[in-house]
């Protein structure tokens, strides 16, 4: 059909140029009104579904002792080194250099227990949200073929009006009051 119509237009110079250009400007916007197309915005899904809530909530329970544990080892170490900012001008030089390789020890202690719990921590927060990615796509889903969308998309676009805005059924769908 395109050939067919470059053909008409073939002769007729920039008026044919002008007129094939419309012809296809026309097709394309009617073709694109017949595409019914949706936006999910997936940070506001994870953040506000019922789900994403649960799996930060089950999250802090777990690390909660372990963060715990940190922080009085953290105050542990600010006592140590504040009584050797104090005192260390009365203690013996062998006291000092004992206090100084404690407090040395413990920093130590303290940054590798930190670094291990931000690994385990962010192990289990990818865990819980490759969980919490799969109920969401099973919702969008089931919402794309009942509403019968072409296309939906919910990462990597950089503008979405609020006409196609579909984030509020999908929080509906996941159980959000």
């Amino acid at each position: 059909m395109i050939f067919r119509i470059l053909r008409l237009f073939k002769n007729h110079g920039l008026i044919g140029v002008y007129l094939f250009s419309s012809c296809l400007l026309m097709s394309g916007e009617t073709a694109a009104a017949d595409f019914k197309i949706g936006y999910v915005n997936a940070v506001r899904v994870v953040e506000e579904a019922p789900q994403g809530v649960a799996a930060l909530k089950k999250l802090e329970a777990e690390f909660k002792p372990r963060d715990q544990e940190l922080v009085s080892l953290q105050n542990r170490l600010r006592t140590l080194q504040s009584e050797l900012e104090k005192n260390a001008p009365a203690m013996k030089d062998s006291e000092r250099r004992q206090r100084e390789r404690e407090i040395l020890t413990l920093t130590r202690e303290l940054k590798r227990s930190t670094q291990e719990f931000r690994e385990d921590y962010n192990q289990r927060r990818n865990e819980e949200l490759a969980a919490l990615q799969q109920v969401v796509r099973k919702a969008i889903l089931e919402i794309a073929k009942q509403e019968k969308y072409d296309l939906v998309l919910h990462e990597g676009a950089v503008y979405a009006s609020e006409s196609i805005d579909i984030t509020e059924k999908v929080l509906r769908k996941l159980g959000k009051p």
